[in-house]
């Protein structure tokens, strides 16, 4: 692995989209004007303006069918529509697909699924891919793009109804069980997307009945809902004593990364898991509503407020300012005419400014000698991460484009409140009213948090405003229970335990929940774009490499971006599935989420996350992997242009790539939810030296991503020292104004932090051991438990009826000379015994 170059060194690096990400270092330009255009040509790599974006559940339908398909496939749309051709000419004469009743066209339908089941392989694909065909919206007798998702989402319905997603589903567990593909594409040197046809085919149906039929809308009849609500309840529970489909599809999983079958094209099943995870339990907004249904079922105040909405209304904040460059601080005006110029207020506020500018400490500084802090931040921390994981494999760091002094303040504008209501745990009390009475009584009550005597009166008043901010979490609640549980098990019965979509995931998930979140951790790393090929990693592109590999350079470009944009599709599909099942398991059980959070963690989850994050995240957000000429539905109408290198690089208008933003937020939600409350997790984030990665993701204006960003910050500022929170002034300014405030946490001064002996390994040894009791207690049933109810009445006992063996009837007289009346038996013995 290469050594990255040292921060400051002459060298040029590449950003996401392979220009020139920077320069190395430079003399300043001798004129101001000079300066001030060399200035405007860097800006645009530098600055980014405030990002035009609605976080949700996914993207647009249009977008999200898309992302299915790779351009490699683009040839087989051709395929399905002639083989649907060559069907639908033997059996309907004269007509075309639209031109049908609904009775004609479910007739059609039902012998297409009679002719899936026929012996040949062959003849079967072919009218499989007649059935997608269908399922794309039988473009070739569309005019618009807008037909096309219309007679697709009408098909889809229509297939449904017809029962082809349970026909699919048997020829999937056929293709599966195909141990002749496996090996077949074991010995090849190299696998392609030939060695897929038959899956690809097969999802891609699947994962359009499951998306068209999963997207709700206004207009829709009530037979459709009807059918949405009974596809919703079969792929959710058990049917026909067969797994949940999820559970299907992550064994799909983890087949792929043990190397069993390599030619599973894991995009396409990673993808309609994602959205069958979805669809079974409920995205982000049905995650609320759960969760104000949960809190008063166990009689909990409402929420204050709605996470999403608060988010929404927020302002992206300005990222903090990095190191001015020599030249630039040569060229600003002398302080003593600034101060002639300015009044005070001005004066104090570009000094303040000039400060936070000048004591910025960061990868990025270049003039300025590194303090001790950074360059362990430099290099302890790349080490620490390259033995977790071969981490930060990176380019080398570029000094920044040189930028002018600011030679004005801006006007400062101050929130009129705080965007969260403040929340104060019961734990916050007990320690609050603990230190007191030791200071003020010389002793302490223990959990009481209603005795106040010898307390002073300001005493009172803060207990009094931190009731009133008191907030107790579903979570409190379930943790309190299982410990009643487990201390009366007798007295308070068997627990009654809802049978919802979410607990029959997690029961089918149980035993094998560590090799999915490790099997689905190895394919994140392979798919993050600082990942570089190692011969051990697995291979991602068995679904989007051809046949025959590019001769052209065009042709070589078209498959670079199709390979981009493939492993885009890939961090978006598994970041979006981990964010799902921890946010529906920690409101199903505390210890259901902290279960698979403890194996995310295990599994190395931080480190890859914080490698992902070890890149220009502007340019990956900002990256134009795409072409939109190629994307379904568009292909599908349209003439395929032809394509030249400029059409390549130009990619789409938009101000940034929706998937890689989504995938962002995504994987800092992950983070905040692994670490939130866990010193030792915590601490991880502070050993691989999170803080300037993080830092360097505030670039990106974009209010929701620099909220996540700024929570793992606060949680591990303590920890920083003291001369990193000087030095970062503004980016604990954006943290008060944005973070949710705990009344009594300490967390921009860490007083006591060197004073507080934490045994991490303990925690986590404590909380692994109460998520193996809750998970023996709930799941574990032998029957011979030591509650098991015993029968003592010796009537009863011999009175039972036993299940002989047939023959015994013919040699149990042989049986009792044996056993019985040839063993002699000493009475007295027996007795004596006794």
């Amino acid at each position: 692995m290469e050594d990255p170059a040292a921060p400051g060194a002459g060298s040029v690096s590449t950003n996401g989209n392979g220009n020139g990400g920077g320069k190395g270092k430079q003399t300043a330009p001798k004129g101001r004007e000079a300066f001030r255009s060399q200035r405007r040509e860097s800006e645009g790599s530098v600055d980014c303006p405030t990002l035009e974006f609605e976080y949700g559940d996914a993207d647009g339908h249009a977008a999200e069918l898309s992302e299915l398909y790779s351009y490699t496939e683009n040839l087989e749309f051709t395929t399905n529509r002639r083989c649907f051709e060559e069907d639908f000419k033997t059996q309907v004469q004269g007509r075309e697909w639209l031109e049908l009743e609904e009775d004609a066209q479910k007739a059609y339908v039902m012998g297409l699924l009679d002719r899936l089941e026929v012996v040949s392989r062959e003849r079967r694909l072919k009218v499989a891919r007649a059935v997608l065909y269908l399922a794309q919206g039988t473009f070739g007798e569309c005019d618009s793009e807008v037909d096309v998702l219309h007679w697709s989402r009408y098909n889809c319905f229509l297939l449904y109804q017809m029962g082809t997603f349970s026909a699919f589903l048997e020829l999937l567990h056929m293709e599966i069980d195909n141990s002749q593909a496996c090996s077949s594409a074991l010995r090849k040197p190299a696998i392609s997307i030939a060695d897929s046809t038959e899956l690809r085919v097969l999802l891609s149906v699947m994962y359009l009945l499951v998306e068209n039929i999963r997207l709700e809308r206004e207009t829709d009849s009530c037979r459709w809902r009807t059918a949405r609500e009974t596809f919703r309840t079969e792929l959710s529970f058990s049917m026909h004593n067969e797994e949940p489909f999820a559970l299907l599809l992550f064994s799909m999983v983890t087949k792929f990364c043990s190397g069993l079958a390599p030619h599973f094209p894991i995009k396409k099943v990673l993808l309609l898991l994602w959205k069958v995870v979805m669809f079974t339990l409920g995205g982000f907004e049905h995650l609320q509503v759960l969760k104000v249904q949960k809190r008063a079922e166990l009689g909990l105040p409402p929420l204050a407020e709605d996470s999403i909405q608060v988010v929404k209304s927020m302002r992206a904040a300005s990222p903090p300012s990095y190191t001015l460059d020599l030249g630039e601080s040569q060229l600003a005006p002398p302080p003593s005419k600034l101060r002639g110029r300015r009044g005070s207020r001005r004066q104090l506020l570009t000094k303040q400014d000039s400060l936070d500018i000048y004591n910025e400490r960061d990868l990025f500084k270049t003039e300025e000698p590194a303090t001790e802090e950074e360059e362990e931040s430099a290099g302890d921390g790349e080490r620490t991460l390259d033995g977790e994981l071969d981490l930060l494999e990176q380019d080398p760091l570029v000094p920044p484009p040189p930028s002018q002094a600011p030679l004005s303040a801006e006007r400062v504008s101050f929130p009129k409140g705080l965007p969260w209501a403040p929340k104060v745990r019961q734990k916050d009390i007990e320690h609050f009213l603990e230190m007191s009475r030791n200071k003020f009584i010389g002793f302490t009550l223990g959990q009481d948090t209603d005795t106040l005597v010898g307390l002073p009166r300001p005493i009172h008043e803060s207990v009094k405003t931190l009731k009133q901010h008191k907030y107790i979490s579903i979570a409190d609640v379930q943790i309190k229970n299982e410990e009643d549980l487990e201390k009366c098990p007798m007295s308070l019965g068997e627990e009654v335990v809802p049978e919802t979509p979410c607990e029959i995931l997690y029961q089918g998930m149980l035993y094998s929940l560590p090799q999915y979140m490790i099997a689905l951790l190895k394919i994140l790393l392979a798919a993050a774009p600082t990942s570089k090929a190692k011969t051990d990693s697995i291979n991602i592109l068995a679904d989007v490499l051809p046949e025959e590999m590019p001769i052209t350079v065009l042709q070589s470009m078209k498959l670079g971006i199709d390979v981009n944009r493939h492993k885009e599709i890939i961090v978006k599909s598994i970041s979006a599935l981990l964010l799902l099942l921890l946010k529906h398991f920690k409101l199903n059980h505390i210890y259901q989420f902290e279960y698979v959070s403890q194996h995310l963690v295990f599994a190395n989850c931080i480190p890859l996350i914080l490698k992902f994050f070890n890149q220009n995240i502007l340019s990956y957000i900002t990256a134009k992997n795409s072409i939109s000429a190629l994307d379904y539905p568009c292909c599908t109408i349209q003439d395929l242009p032809e394509l030249t290198t400029e059409s390549l690089e130009a990619g789409d208008n938009n101000q940034f790539c929706w998937r890689n933003l989504f995938s962002c937020i995504n994987l800092l939600r992950l983070l905040n939810k692994l670490t939130k409350w866990k010193h030792s997790r915590t601490m991880m984030l502070v050993v691989f030296k999170s803080a300037p990665i993080l830092k360097r993701a505030l670039k990106v204006k974009q209010a929701m991503l620099q909220l996540y960003v700024l929570k793992l910050l606060k949680i591990q500022t303590k920890y920083l020292g003291r001369q990193w929170r000087k030095s970062n002034m503004k980016t604990m300014s954006a943290i008060y104004q944005k973070v949710r405030h705990r009344m009594n946490d300490d967390w921009a001064y860490g007083n006591d932090v060197d004073a507080r002996p934490w045994d991490f390994q303990a925690e986590e040894c404590t909380l692994r051991a109460n998520i193996e009791a809750f998970n023996s207690r709930r799941y574990d049933k032998p029957q011979d438990s030591e509650f098991s109810p015993v029968d003592n009445c010796l009537q009863s006992v011999l009175g039972q009826r036993l299940d002989l063996p047939e023959d015994f009837h013919y040699s149990y007289e042989l049986w009792l000379e044996r056993e019985v009346f040839s063993q002699p038996i000493c009475w007295e013995e027996l007795l004596q015994n006794h």
